[in-house]
C-alpha cells in the first residue's frame, strides 16, 4: 500500500468513510427496490429473508445479504434511511409514458415519489389523460380537461391550457380527425433542404470560377 492509502484508513472513523472517488454514488443492485423495502420496512416488515422472497419474483437479481445490510443499517442507524430519489429527468420519462410499459422496478419509486409530492401526482394524472386523448382521438375532452386542469394550483401548466384555449377549435380537431399534415410538412423540410444544398453549390461554383453579376443587375 502506498502512505496515502494507509492514511485514508487510519483516519477513517466509520466505514462510509472509505466509499470515495470511483466507487461513490455507484448504484447497487438493490437501490430500485429500495422504495419497496422501505414500504414493507414502514408496514412493519422488518425481516429481510422476507422481503427478500418477496423482490424475487418482482426481477431482483442481487443476493439476500444486500437486502439484509440495508435493512441491518436502518435497523441500527440513529436517524431514517431512505432510498435515493431518482432524477428529474428520469421521473419525467416515467410520467410521459404508458403506464402499462413501466416495470415493477420503475412503478414502485415512482409511486413512493407521487405520494409524497401531491402536485407532481396532479400533474401525472394531467399529462396521461392528455396522452390518453392524443392517442384515442377524444378531442370532446378537451373542455373537461382544461377545466381540470386550471382547478390546481400548476402555473407552468395554466399557461400551456392557457395556450391551447386560445386554439381551442383548432386543437379539438386534431385531437379528433384521422387527418394529419405530417407528410406535408415532411415534403415542405425535404424542399428547403434542397433549395439549401443548391443555393451552397451555385455560391460555390460562383466563388471559385471568379464570377461576378453585373453592376446594373437586380437578385429577383
Amino acid at each position: 500500500m502506498t502512505s496515502r492509502t494507509v492514511k485514508l484508513f487510519a483516519d477513517a472513523a466509520t466505514p462510509e468513510d472509505l466509499f470515495h472517488g470511483q466507487w461513490q454514488g455507484r448504484p447497487s443492485k438493490p437501490d430500485a427496490f429500495k422504495p419497496y423495502l422501505d414500504d414493507r420496512w414502514n408496514q412493519g416488515c422488518t425481516k429481510a429473508w422476507t422481503v427478500w422472497e418477496e423482490i424475487v419474483p418482482l426481477g431482483y437479481q442481487g443476493s439476500y445479504q444486500r437486502v439484509r445490510a440495508y435493512f441491518r443499517e436502518k435497523r441500527f442507524s440513529p436517524g431514517p434511511v431512505t432510498a435515493r430519489p431518482p432524477s428529474p429527468r428520469v421521473v419525467a420519462g416515467w410520467t410521459l409514458r404508458r403506464p402499462e410499459t413501466l416495470t415493477e422496478t420503475e412503478h414502485l419509486p415512482l409511486k413512493a415519489v407521487l405520494i409524497n409530492c401531491p402536485e407532481l401526482d396532479a400533474l401525472t394524472g394531467h399529462v396521461r389523460s392528455f396522452g390518453q386523448m392524443l392517442t384515442e382521438r377524444q378531442g370532446e375532452r378537451l373542455p373537461q380537461w382544461l377545466d381540470a386542469v386550471r382547478r390546481d394550483d400548476l402555473p407552468g401548466l395554466h399557461t400551456l391550457a392557457a395556450g391551447i384555449d386560445r386554439d381551442r377549435d383548432a386543437v379539438i380537431a386534431g385531437l379528433t380527425l384521422p387527418w394529419s399534415s405530417g407528410v406535408v410538412e415532411g415534403h415542405v423540410n425535404r424542399i428547403k433542404m434542397l433549395k439549401r444544398q443548391c443555393s451552397a453549390g451555385l455560391a460555390s461554383l460562383y466563388c471559385g470560377s471568379g464570377f461576378s453579376w453585373p453592376a446594373d443587375y437586380s437578385h429577383p
